[in-house]
């Protein structure tokens, strides 16, 4: 009898399947899950069982059955260093050892203030400033506050398709009209919204090149004559990759000439980098592709290698309109630059650098994003291939004439690539496109194997379609 194969260290491993999941330890917690749990904040709602994770390393997680999968999520964009990064449970324990909690705003922390100085020197620009948070929507709103104060106006201009957090200030810049519905009422009634550039379903039925982004066109006239309700513009708030709403891509002068509308009607540039930033999209901002200074930048989600932290950053002279404010404290958070999740931080942004991740991301991406594209060509699901560095949208369609989305199709692909190993989510406002976003640290051997589980899935969804 041969011997047993050698397990693979949890981080760079392949999917080692031991119970069809979701196992049975999984569901009995789930059941349990669904007694104490709203329904508001999960899946459990709609039928959809998951799987309990229980650890992660790497591009690794384990749940509690025993199984071990691919992530291709990063646990939406947190794990970029990958899951569990030694020097980032070195920093948490080290900093829990000396101190946990600090006290907001009125008496400040060192890793708090070492985390300013590193993220005033990483961000583009000169001069800038920061004010610490928990989430990336309260980052978002944090920067709507700062541009109201430093315009003294109201009024915001935000896209479709965009995703900018579910609180009610992030809320009200947010696309999807399902998640605004329900509190519509009480939102900030003073946002307009206009086209995204999605040049695979076009807003003005254009195409691209010859269309000269026309798409921009809405920008120009809504700053130039915003809606009565709305007011005038304070900020235009955008993703320079649309993210959850499927990984929509813009054409590469579409930023820059955005800057330059925007500079031209006088009103601030809001960037929501949350989940391109810090190396995702192979720089360390999104916006560096372009060499673009966002006068207001949302920052969060890897920042904090798995802690809860975010931040909003703009340069002095847009931050020191909290100067003006009589109050004790015009902004502030009890969890504010926490000493233990800004040690966090501190640690995964030094990961990034040393293992020079935003590079790996360019490198690896490129091979990515080639091989996802010769999934378009070897099936007929896949409409749009899409993404910078390693992060890459897949968007299935029912037919290829009229690009009818294939959300169901989609939800079966992510099923069956459960089961086979590999975990990734499905966004969109159809639920159609397959979101890839895996760890910076992801090895071309797990990469290259969940891709082949997803060819699988693909072929079998195909197949069934078929037989229908």
């Amino acid at each position: 009898m041969p011997p047993p194969r050698k397990r693979r260290a949890l981080g760079r491993s392949l999917p080692q399947i031991v119970e069809p999941p979701p196992g049975p330890r999984s569901h009995r917690l789930i059941r349990d899950l669904e007694r104490y749990e709203s329904p508001g904040v999960s899946s459990l709602g709609s039928g959809y069982v998951p799987i309990v994770w229980k650890r992660a390393r790497g591009a690794n997680v384990e749940d509690v059955d025993g199984n071990v999968y691919i992530d291709l999520t990063a646990g939406f964009g947190v794990a970029g260093g990958g899951h569990g990064a030694s020097s980032v449970v070195r920093a948490i324990r080290r900093q829990s050892g000396a101190l946990i909690h600090g006290l907001g705003d009125v008496h400040p922390n060192a890793p708090r203030l070492a985390l300013a100085r590193r993220l005033t020197e990483l961000v583009p620009g000169a001069d800038n400033k920061v004010i610490f948070c928990t989430s990336g929507a309260e980052a978002v709103e944090l920067a709507m506050k700062t541009a109201t104060l430093y315009t003294g106006k109201h009024g915001f201009l935000t896209f479709e398709g965009g995703f900018h957090g579910q609180t009610y200030g992030a809320l009200s810049v947010t696309s999807r009209e399902r998640f605004r519905e329900p509190f519509a009422p009480q939102l900030n009634q003073h946002v307009a919204r206009v086209p995204y550039a999605y040049c695979y379903r076009c807003p003005l039925g254009l195409e691209y090149p010859a269309c000269e982004v026309a798409c921009l066109d809405p920008v120009e006239q809504a700053l130039a004559s915003p809606p009565e309700s709305v007011g005038p513009i304070a900020a235009v708030i955008v993703e320079p990759v649309q993210g959850r709403e499927g990984t929509v891509t813009p054409p590469v002068e579409y930023l820059p000439r955005l800057k330059k509308i925007c500079e031209k009607a006088g009103v601030l540039l809001i960037v929501d980098e949350l989940l391109t930033g810090f190396g995702r999209t192979g720089r360390w901002f999104c916006v560096e592709h372009q060499e673009l200074t966002p006068d207001i930048l949302c920052v969060g989600k890897a920042m904090g290698g798995g802690l809860p932290i975010a931040a909003c950053v703009a340069r002095a002279e847009i931050m020191d309109a909290w100067r003006h404010q009589e109050h004790e404290a015009p902004h502030s958070s009890t969890f504010m630059g926490n000493p233990v999740a800004s040690a966090a931080a501190l640690a995964a942004i030094q990961e990034i650098d040393e293992r020079d991740l935003p590079a790996r991301a360019r490198v690896l991406g490129d091979i990515f994003l080639k091989r996802c594209r010769e999934l378009r060509s070897q099936h007929r699901l896949v409409g749009d291939v899409r993404g910078m560095g390693l992060m890459v949208g897949i968007e299935l369609v029912r037919d290829g004439e009229s690009r009818e989305p294939a959300g169901a199709e989609a939800g079966q692909v992510v099923r069956q690539c459960l089961e086979a190993g590999v975990i990734l989510l499905a966004g969109g406002p159809s639920g159609n496109v397959l979101s890839l976003t895996p760890p910076l640290t992801i090895t071309r051997r797990q990469l290259g194997h969940a891709l082949g589980v997803l060819d699988t899935s693909l072929a079998t969804v195909e197949e069934g379609m078929g037989q229908a």
